[in-house]
């Protein structure tokens, strides 16, 4: 059983939810996002866990593990999730996050992978599924994929069509047994 965490508007939890795979709770960081909306209007529960609400990253975390537990989350997929998890969430999970980023890691960490690798004029980038640790997108990795930086206009959209393609699989895979 899958639960899946997001930041923004969903695209990566749409191609989850279009392949079928058993995703059974939605939370985000942000209230508000079409992501949430996205989750509901396919059925599925929807909670926003705002820092706002809570005293710090660490307790909000843990309120987000326990509802996701409640759920009964087995993996949990970081979908376009903008926020570092906090060891409270991680030791609930372990070895049982997957996050999906837009470069060939270890190049371009962080939040900006797109930006960083036009800015640094590589030939090449792509998208990376990895496991997630307490690093900064510095988990283990579970499969990339290389992508041309040409044409420049079109690279955002081609990343999230590898991204769409290349995260159901591996979630695929991982609910199988064979990652």
């Amino acid at each position: 059983m899958i639960g899946v965490l997001v930041s923004g508007t969903g695209t990566n939890l749409q191609a989850l939810i279009d392949a079928g795979l058993p995703v059974v709770a939605v939370a985000s960081n942000r209230r508000d996002v079409y992501a949430l909306l996205r989750a509901r209007e396919a059925g599925l529960p929807a909670a926003s866990f705002a820092l706002d609400c809570h005293a710090d990253r660490a307790e909000r975390d843990l309120m987000m593990a326990t509802w996701l537990e409640e759920h009964g989350v087995e993996l949990v997929v970081l979908a376009g999730y903008m926020h570092l998890l906090t060891k409270p969430f991680l030791d609930r999970f372990p070895e049982r996050i997957v996050n999906v980023h837009p470069s060939l890691l270890p190049a371009f960490p962080g939040a900006h992978a797109i930006h960083d690798a036009l800015a640094a004029e590589v030939e090449t980038t792509g998208v990376t599924v990895h496991l997630v640790d307490e690093g900064l997108d510095t988990g283990r990795v579970l499969v990339q994929e290389e992508l041309a930086l040409e044409p420049r206009a079109t690279l955002v959209d081609r990343v999230h069509a590898l991204e769409h393609r290349l995260l159901p699989q591996v979630v695929a895979d991982l609910c199988a047994g064979v990652r």
